[in-house]
This record gives structure tokens, C-alpha cells and sequence, in this order.
């Protein structure tokens, strides 16, 4: 069994983070684990009861959240809901692949992990365990293989070369026995090149390969230059396909009708041609979202608050790829508990559409008990919902200490949206206003380094 933060038998510490993070983003968890499952064909009753046993495992997909994305909690930054769900859910599909129809027993069993060809079915998620174990160990076992000369085969080479470790490439090669099965000229070299001639830096190749290895067993000539062909013209900028790809390694993976699907129904949300171009390349995992399961609901839900959808969609679209239960229905609750209109609340999101990705608990919360030691009133937030997007400790508090302390008002998206200079030429003004008034003593401009005139 593999241990620590990479494997299913062990799990990281989740001491560094704070208990409030740390319950929301196992609600967050608890939600993808609940879809996952659900998908493999459990019903709701069955999900549920799985998920009420499954503590230890849902424990453990944070840890590996954590270790994903080490670096945004370096920086104290939080992950979204998608963010979350895009970096679970792959990991998943991993174990499904492993433990096939026995994954239930896993996840209830947690970390005494079952021998997976040795298990009663629990519910029909996969083929034979025993056909994908043999499969899956002869392709592991040929990226160890040594040539006459002792050597890895040239792939192995080729993609270490790149920046892949061995356990990477078997790891890959678990969840994706074919990868193995690649030749370096015919499949893996000619995309590795078609990639870094896009302008992916080559460092970030390894991090594309590991999301969708399936891209080496695409024909260049074609499938991928046609589909890039048919999504530009689409409107995807063609200029931007390096950080479409960094963005959403799978887009050039998924069939034309898919990709038609996903426009036609932009279409029915009233975006023009030139705005689903737009949608697509600054988010194109909206492709991946199912129209029925999760677009449509979704938008409807927006629709229920007075949000027009189409300017939604083009100014966050990430923002219907959120779950309606674990994220949705909670924000829009904690703004109406909070005295706040359903109208208000649809003004709100149509004016700063990301308000619904971040979490209640570690954003929203915070802000909003600080924003009451404010002297705004809350129809403040209404015209300016900006401010959930401010960091609390770098933006909103100092800033708002310069203003308090010199005895002035500003408007709250003066105080949050301006340029450090431009901040600092408004509060001077805005000062010797006051003192050309009389509302301040003369001294109090130089004590703060702003000088009189």
C-alpha cells in the first residue's frame, strides 16, 4: 500500500490549516464524494449511508487537497468549489479504476483498504476487478523494464527527461495502463512538441501529461488540430491556447457533438458567437459539465434570484460548475439571514459573479462581521460586492484604518478598488476638504505625513 499524503492507506496532517477551513472543505468533499458515487450508479440512500461512514476517507481526500495545492495554502490563498472538485475528483476516478467494484468498501472502511479481487460487490461500478488488476500490472510493470543495455525504454527516458519521475509515470500508468503502451515518435514526442510550439513552457508539461495522458493518443493530423480548428472557430482565441490547455488539459479530448452541445446550450442562455468564444477560453472546463445534471439546474437556480444569466456566464462562468446544495443554497441563505433582499442578493451576483465561489466560512463570514465595524450601511455591499473579493488582513483592514484614522468617508469602492496612489490622492483630497471645512485641526494633516495647503 502506498503511505503518506500520495496513497489510500495513509494521510497527511491537517494541522496547519484552521478547524473553520477545515470544515467547509470537508463539506466540500463530502459533496464530490457524494456525486462520484451517485454516478457510479448508488442511489441517493446509498450515497448517504456511505457517506455518514466514511469520516476517515473524507479526512483523507482533504489531506490530499492540501497536498495538491501546497502551495495556495503557503500563500493563504483558499481554494473554490471547482478548484476542490477538479482536484478530487481525477484522484477518484483513480481509485475506481483500482479497486473497481469493491471502491464503497473502501471508502466505508477507510484506511483498511480491501483486497480488491477478493471482495463482494457492493454496487456494479466497473468491469472484472481481476481484468483491469492484470491489465493495469503488466502496463505498470513495463515502465520499470530494462533493454539489453540496461536501460529504461526510450519513452520512459524521454519523459523523465521532461520532468516526470518514475513513480509519477507509474502512477499515471495506474489510473491509464495505455500511457505505457506509447511509442516516443509515433505518439508521445510528436504532441510533447506540438504542446511546447503552443507556448507551454516545458515545465508545465509533466503537470498536462499526469491530468490527461489520453493526449498522446490523440492523431495530431487528425483529431487534436481539427478540434482546436472547430473550437476556434467557435471563438477561442487562438492567441491563448497555451493557457486554455494549462487551464483544461482535457478540451482537445472530448468529441465535436460534446463540445456542440455545450455551445448550443450557451447559445439557448442568450450569449452571443463572439461571447461563447470568450466563455470558452477563459473557462473551457465548461465543456466537461453535464447540460442536465448540472448547467441547466444551476442556471435555473440563478434565474430563481433575478440574475441574468447570459452576463453571468460571461463574467464568471466558473460560477455554474457550483454545487447547488454544498455551495449555493448556503450563500444565498447567509445573505438573506443577514437582512438582504432575494433582489438584492441577484444584484449582488450579477455585479460580482465569483461572490458564490468562495467560502462561507473563511470569507464570506469574516468579512461581513468586519464589514459591521464599518461605518456603511449594507446597501454598501449591494452596489459594491466587490468587496468579498479584497483580502481581509492586506486590502480591507488597512485601508480602512488610513480612512478611520484621519476622520473621513470615502465610498467603499474607493476605499477597496483604487491603485495605492490613486487611494492616496482621493484620502488627501478628501482631507483637505475636511479641513478646509473645518472638520480637522491642521496639525493632524502632517501627523499623518499628508501636507496642508
Amino acid at each position: 500500500m502506498m503511505t503518506g499524503d500520495s496513497g489510500v492507506n495513509g494521510s497527511s496532517s491537517l494541522r496547519v490549516v484552521p478547524s473553520t477551513l477545515l470544515a467547509a472543505e470537508k463539506e466540500e468533499a463530502k459533496a464530490v464524494l457524494t456525486l462520484f458515487l451517485k454516478k457510479q450508479g448508488l442511489s441517493k440512500g446509498v450515497a448517504a449511508r456511505t457517506i455518514n461512514k466514511s469520516d476517515l476517507f473524507i479526512d483523507h481526500l482533504v489531506s490530499r487537497l492540501h497536498s495538491v495545492h501546497k502551495s495556495r495554502y503557503l500563500v493563504g490563498r483558499e481554494l473554490t468549489t471547482l478548484e476542490i472538485r477538479d482536484a478530487l475528483t481525477p484522484y477518484l476516478e483513480s481509485l475506481l479504476e483500482e479497486y473497481g467494484n469493491v471502491l464503497v468498501d473502501l471508502v466505508e472502511n477507510f484506511p483498511n483498504a480491501p483486497p480488491p479481487a477478493k471482495q463482494k460487490a457492493v454496487a456494479p461500478v466497473s468491469p472484472p476487478v481481476s481484468t483491469l488488476d492484470s491489465k493495469k500490472l503488466k502496463a505498470i510493470s513495463r515502465v520499470s523494464e530494462l533493454d539489453s543495455s540496461g536501460d529504461l525504454r526510450p519513452q520512459i527516458l524521454y519523459l523523465i527527461e521532461l520532468g516526470m519521475d518514475l513513480e509519477k509515470i507509474k502512477l499515471i500508468t495506474r489510473r491509464f495502463p495505455a500511457f505505457s503502451y506509447y511509442s516516443l515518435e509515433g505518439k508521445i514526442k510528436p504532441v510533447v512538441e506540438f504542446l511546447l510550439d503552443l507556448g507551454i513552457p516545458k515545465a508545465q508539461i509533466p503537470t498536462i501529461l499526469g491530468k490527461r495522458p489520453q493526449l498522446c493518443g490523440i492523431s495530431l493530423s487528425e483529431n487534436l488540430i481539427p478540434t482546436m480548428t472547430f473550437l476556434e472557430n467557435l471563438g477561442v482565441d487562438k492567441t491563448q491556447w497555451a493557457k486554455v490547455i494549462q487551464r483544461f488539459p482535457a478540451v482537445l479530448t472530448y468529441s465535436r457533438q460534446k463540445v456542440k452541445q455545450t455551445v448550443d446550450f450557451l447559445y439557448e442562455m442568450g450569449l452571443s458567437a463572439e461571447s461563447i468564444g470568450k466563455v470558452l477560453t477563459r473557462c473551457p472546463n465548461i465543456i466537461s459539465y453535464s447540460i442536465e445534471e448540472k448547467l441547466r439546474p444551476t442556471a435555473e437556480y440563478f434565474r430563481s434570484l433575478g440574475v441574468d444569466v447570459s452576463v453571468l456566464l460571461q463574467r464568471c462562468p466558473q460560477s455554474l460548475g457550483c454545487s447547488i446544495e454544498a455551495n449555493l443554497k448556503p450563500v444565498t441563505e447567509f445573505f438573506l439571514e443577514r437582512g438582504f433582499t432575494v433582489e438584492e442578493i441577484g444584484t449582488m451576483i450579477s455585479r460580482f459573479g465569483a461572490l458564490y465561489t468562495f467560502s462561507l466560512t473563511e470569507n464570506l463570514i469574516p468579512k461581513w462581521e468586519f464589514f459591521l465595524t464599518m461605518d456603511y450601511d449594507k446597501s454598501e455591499l449591494v452596489k459594491f460586492p466587490q468587496y468579498f473579493g479584497y483580502s481581509l488582513e492586506e486590502r480591507i483592514k488597512p485601508r480602512y484604518a488610513r480612512v478611520k484614522v484621519h476622520g473621513v468617508k470615502l465610498l467603499l469602492n474607493q476605499v477597496l478598488s483604487l491603485s495605492g496612489s490613486n487611494f492616496e490622492n482621493v484620502l488627501k483630497k478628501k482631507i483637505e476638504k475636511a479641513l478646509s471645512d473645518g472638520g480637522h485641526e491642521n496639525g493632524k494633516l502632517k501627523k499623518f505625513g499628508i501636507g496642508s495647503t
